[in-house]
């Protein structure tokens, strides 16, 4: 859907968060009476088209935009803005408005200020769209000493951010779809992929980072790495080798599989689902965007949070919803007991980085 540019505002990327509606009242004058406006009533929406007015209203809007969420109870978008003329505009387009305090521009200043005096392994960051902060986690691994020096930071930063604990510890999930192996470790196939006509895979680049070569759980040997970047980003491209079935399609544990069609983008507040060979399959929400996370093994950004538990071995699988693919598992905390963060690369970026598309 395509709507006109909003002349003289700069276009922004698609940011983080959203909110709750706050709509002012306006009333107009007729010659003997005056009577309020109606307000528009805001659309309802899948999450899929929830991300696409996201994406249209972050260009329309520019610097006035604060981030989108999707409220999946009510299907709504909700779209923080910084002024009654923004929330006109996001009415309008059939989304929700919020008024908030803090500018995408003021939250990736946090971000920056995170990066250069808190980066500390156990540590992730992740803009809220709901709280318009960031929230920094830190996990079970970090000491006093380097919880203290975090909460000044973050109390450096206002009401821009705010700290919590973790109970978990964040470590990539090394050990979702079917399982591949190789010498020392098991990971999950992410989604079958086409490069220049030919057949292969994506999975975390932590996976590719200490595999190179990888068998299906039969033990036969189905493919070979042709790239792999961890830390930084978290994605691995593999070449089939072997004359194997590769469907575009996500293993459901049950006897049956998704058919995956295309890549997405994650919206805030979108119900997704992971498989992995170790945990199977869980369902969860998208709980923030661009989150940054410091392994001990390197720091990696650009990711998705989500609250779906992963455990070891669910590496490298698929995060979807429906028929469209959204992330390959990097990893967090916890596990499907007691719960936690999972982190996910976007599929969008490695395929992208990759040259391969779904297919």
């Amino acid at each position: 859907m395509k709507h006109r540019r909003i002349p003289g505002r700069r276009a922004a990327v698609a940011g983080a968060g959203i909110a709750a509606l706050v709509a002012a009242g306006v009333t107009f004058q007729t010659a003997n009476a005056s009577e309020p406006a109606k307000t528009p009533v805001a659309a309802t929406l899948s999450s899929t088209a929830a991300g696409t007015l996201a994406s249209t209203l972050a260009e329309d809007l520019g610097s006035d935009a604060a981030g989108t969420y999707y409220d999946a109870k009510s299907k709504n978008l909700v779209v923080n803005v910084l002024d009654e003329a923004a929330a006109k505009t996001v009415r309008q387009h059939g989304a929700k408005a919020r008024i908030v305090a803090n500018s995408l521009a003021a939250l990736d200043g946090a971000r920056t200020t995170l990066q250069k005096d808190a980066t500390i392994p156990g540590t992730s960051w992740a803009t809220d769209p709901v709280t318009n902060k960031v929230v920094v986690t830190a996990d079970k691994t970090v000491s006093q000493a380097e919880w203290t020096k975090l909460a000044k930071v973050v109390d450096g930063l206002g009401a821009k951010a705010e700290l919590k604990r973790s109970k978990g510890e964040f470590k990539p999930f090394v050990a979702g779809g079917d399982a591949i192996t190789g010498s020392g470790g098991r990971c999950s196939l992410g989604f079958n992929v086409v490069k220049g006509g030919q057949p292969y895979f994506l999975t975390a680049g932590h996976c590719t980072h200490a595999i190179s070569t990888w068998s299906d759980s039969s033990g036969k040997q189905i493919g070979q790495n042709e790239k792999s970047s961890f830390p930084g980003t978290d994605f691995g491209l593999v070449k089939y080798t072997a004359g194997v079935d590769h469907p575009s399609a996500v293993d459901l544990y049950n006897g049956s599989a998704q058919t995956i069609t295309k890549a997405g983008e994650a919206t805030v507040g979108e119900k997704v689902t992971r498989s992995g060979s170790t945990t199977h399959v869980h369902t969860g929400t998208v709980k923030g965007l661009n989150a940054t996370v410091n392994y001990s093994e390197g720091t990696v950004s650009g990711l998705i949070q989500t609250d779906v538990c992963a455990e070891p071995g669910d590496s490298g699988g698929s995060l979807f919803d429906g028929d469209t693919a959204i992330g390959l598992t990097s990893g967090g905390s916890g596990d499907c007991t007691s719960g936690g963060e999972t982190f996910f690369q976007p599929v969008t970026a490695a395929l992208s980085a990759t040259g391969s598309q779904i297919g």
